[in-house]
């Protein structure tokens, strides 16, 4: 069911600080033409790490509703922006998110 499919379009924003980060999530919240679908905050201190490996970030899945998104038929579609500090993009790699992928299809998410 493709309509699950949540990660097709995704883009990362990276940030030098939290206070900046912080900046970034109040204005995709306060957008009019943007839809939050799902928010997964793996800063918050109580999310536990071990989960993903250690790695954390803010993921956004959201929808765009205005009118050239629904003229071009995409106003359905959700995206995914993630928001990252610096320190974990520069860690951030292919062959790590290979494991972290094959370890979330281990869990069944």
């Amino acid at each position: 069911d493709v309509s699950r499919l949540l990660d097709v379009c995704r883009q990362s924003i990276v940030f030098e600080t939290v206070e900046e980060m912080t900046t970034c999530v109040h204005a995709i919240q306060n957008d009019p033409d943007v839809t939050i679908v799902r928010c997964k905050n793996r800063l918050d201190p109580s999310y536990n790490s071990l989960v993903s490996a250690g790695y954390r970030d803010v993921s956004f899945n959201v929808r765009i509703h205005n009118q050239e998104s629904a003229s071009l038929g995409l106003d359905t579609h959700v995206c995914e922006v993630l928001l990252l500090l610096r320190a974990f993009a520069e860690v951030k790699n292919e062959e790590g998110h290979k494991r972290y992928t094959m370890f979330r299809n281990q869990l069944g998410e």
